[in-house]
């Protein structure tokens, strides 16, 4: 026999079959979504290689490789879906976990999950329009006079990947720093005392989440970190935590 599970918001009660039936429901409109914009990236492979291309004007891609770029295709394809399928996916949880919530918790967990996606979609745009090109920017013109920049496409991928995620990873400071507020574990006070710690972990980190070695890119990044943290203390500081 199944336990009903109650659920705050509507005052309903749900056994946990029904639970998971609609776990099981959300994950499938996911699933299908997600497939659907993976399978449509195909069609725009040519659009999307060029967009991520980009960055790095002057460099001319070789395939070193058998099917090096048909692999290289199917991963953009991948992560294409897989980021077009987010909101979907933020949506679906939030519906999920909406009827056990407080009026209170759910003031507070879905404009943090909002947030989260926002600032993440931010944070790639901020990796590709700044980040990328300073990084790439050094590495072509480095010895320009001597070698000609001939680059490995899925070598390139991969390292485009890796700093737009990082970046959009880096963004999610300010969404932690309001959770820690609001469980009490860390006031802004508390955060602004410690800026001098910050600014040395956000140094480290800019050298960390930066696939390139190049000083000036790893300045932005860290820049970009402190940034984010005075800014979730902005947050806090207007919410009185």
């Amino acid at each position: 026999m199944n336990k009903p599970i109650y659920t705050k918001n509507n005052d309903k009660e749900m056994s946990i079959s029904e639970h998971l039936n609609e776990l099981r429901h959300r994950s499938l409109i996911t699933l299908l979504l997600f497939s659907i914009s993976t399978f449509s990236s195909f069609f725009m492979l040519k659009q999307l290689t060029v967009f991520l291309q980009q960055p790095a004007q002057g460099v001319k891609f070789l395939q070193l490789a058998p099917g090096e770029y048909f692999f290289v295709s199917v991963k953009i394809a991948f992560y294409s879906g897989l980021l077009l399928s987010l909101p979907i996916a933020i949506y679906q949880m939030i519906m999920f976990i909406l009827p056990g919530l407080t009026v209170a918790e759910a003031s507070i967990v879905i404009p943090s999950l909002l947030g989260s996606v926002c600032l993440f979609f931010i944070g790639i745009l901020f990796g590709y329009s700044i980040l990328a090109p300073a990084a790439l920017n050094f590495f072509i013109h480095y010895g320009e006079d001597i070698i000609e920049p001939l680059w490995s496409f899925e070598q390139y991928f991969d390292f485009i990947l890796l700093l737009l995620l990082s970046t959009g990873l880096a963004f999610q400071i300010p969404i932690i720093q309001i959770f820690l507020g609001f469980l009490n574990i860390i006031s802004s006070k508390q955060m602004i005392a410690a800026w001098k710690y910050v600014i040395v972990i956000a140094t480290i980190l800019g050298a960390i989440l930066t696939p390139s070695t190049d000083p000036f890119t790893q300045i932005l990044m860290s820049t970009a970190i402190i940034t984010l943290y005075f800014s979730g203390i902005s947050v806090l500081i207007i919410l009185k935590k």
